[in-house]
């Protein structure tokens, strides 16, 4: 394989894993909003528990994605200065604004939020969890503003050999950013509602005494998929127009079965989610053992689906990095295919191992479940 080839492969690795991280962390996030506002107005200490114990799962996974981010940055520097040399002015300015205003406030109100259990307000303690999840949907604002100049390049300027910006607001007001950016945050909710309703699922297929609890997060997650998905597939159909306008070649360049699988799973859990509200009346979900092993299969399948959807976004994309302007093949860095072979087994190897990490460290809490009463201090310090 050439260095171009290569370097190809490496990026859609290490994004694709990110992008799993930040799908979970976004869902999670905004349900612990929901938790968290129930547990400030009544007081009741099963909102509280919940926040906790989904909480836990929700730091584990963040503090394990921030690595995955990490890692990924570095391969702008390694394997795509050209990118950085040409469009860096543009490119680039979405990109340090998701790390300083976004990045950097988020780990702030998160680690407050983190070690205020029990020293906060309550108030304020809520404030500081709005706050982080604000901020989290702020940097992917600016991670997608970003894509979505790579896709239909606006708001530049050409000087000389390289692109400066010009108009921010017309990179802020690209339709191929605003389109997708709906489309991600929908994916993120059904991811969340998903996995709570899998998670709580697997509790009582295990015959779980914490009835009350699971009840109330399987209920979340199912009218949170339920709401997520209808959104999700009309933010995805409504991209098509702006990718037959922008990019005409996507469509042919592009894997059709992506496309499909994603439209397939979507439209699944729609339907799926939307049958299943009549059966959370008296509890008729949790009697019936066979639907909850369905819900437990399809914890993986919103994700699949995010993958599809983010290769056919990409690969439609080729043989150009920064549509119309700047080649993939001209953009990679002049390294030896030698060496970012190398990279590329060390990178991933060790997304392979974070991910894995990650998914041992939130089954273990999975299967611990939740504290049976709320600790005098936080139980979200995660020693990994």
């Amino acid at each position: 394989m050439s260095a171009s080839d290569l370097a190809r492969v490496q990026f859609a690795a290490t994004t694709s894993f990110h992008f799993l991280f930040v799908l979970l962390t976004l869902g999670l996030v905004t349900l612990l909003v929901v938790m968290q506002t129930r547990h400030t107005l009544t007081r009741a200490p099963v909102h509280e528990r919940m926040t906790r114990f989904w909480g836990r799962i929700y730091v584990i996974n963040y503090a394990l994605g921030i690595v995955t981010g990490i890692v990924m940055e570095f391969q702008f520097g390694l394997n795509w200065s050209g990118l950085a040399t040409y469009a860096g002015d543009v490119f680039g300015a979405p990109l340090a604004m998701e790390t300083l205003i976004a990045f950097f406030l988020e780990s702030t109100f998160l680690g407050l939020w983190i070690f205020g259990w029990g020293r906060l307000n309550r108030w304020v303690h809520l404030a500081l969890l709005y706050l982080t999840a604000l901020t989290a949907f702020a940097s992917a604002f600016w991670i997608m503003a970003a894509n979505g100049f790579l896709q239909h390049p606006v708001g530049y300027r050409v000087e000389g050999n390289v692109l400066r910006l010009d108009d921010l607001s017309a990179l802020l007001s690209n339709p191929t950013f605003t389109s997708a950016l709906v489309h991600v945050v929908a994916a993120s909710l059904t991811v969340g509602g998903v996995f709570l309703t899998g998670v709580s699922a697997y509790h009582f297929i295990k015959r779980t005494p914490e009835v009350d609890f699971f009840r109330r997060s399987l209920r979340m997650g199912v009218i949170t998929t339920a709401l997520a998905t209808p959104a999700l597939i009309g933010a995805g159909f409504a991209q098509i127009p702006i990718v037959k306008e922008f990019q005409p070649t996507k469509f042919a360049n592009a894997p059709g079965a992506a496309l499909g699988f994603m439209i397939l799973i979507g439209m699944t859990l729609a339907l799926v989610s939307w049958v299943t509200l009549p059966f959370l009346i008296k509890d008729l979900v949790i009697r019936m053992r066979f639907p909850l092993y369905l819900m437990v299969i399809g914890i993986p399948l919103p994700f699949l689906a995010a993958i599809f959807g983010w290769v056919f976004r990409e690969v439609g994309r080729q043989p150009w990095l920064v549509y119309g302007l700047l080649r993939t093949e001209d953009a990679v860095s002049h390294v030896d295919a030698s060496q970012i072979l190398l990279s590329l087994i060390v990178f991933t190897s060790l997304f392979v191992l974070l991910a894995v990490t990650d998914w041992a460290l939130i089954a273990r809490a999975v299967r611990r479940g939740p504290d049976v009463t709320p600790a005098p201090v936080s139980p979200l310090v995660v020693t990994l």
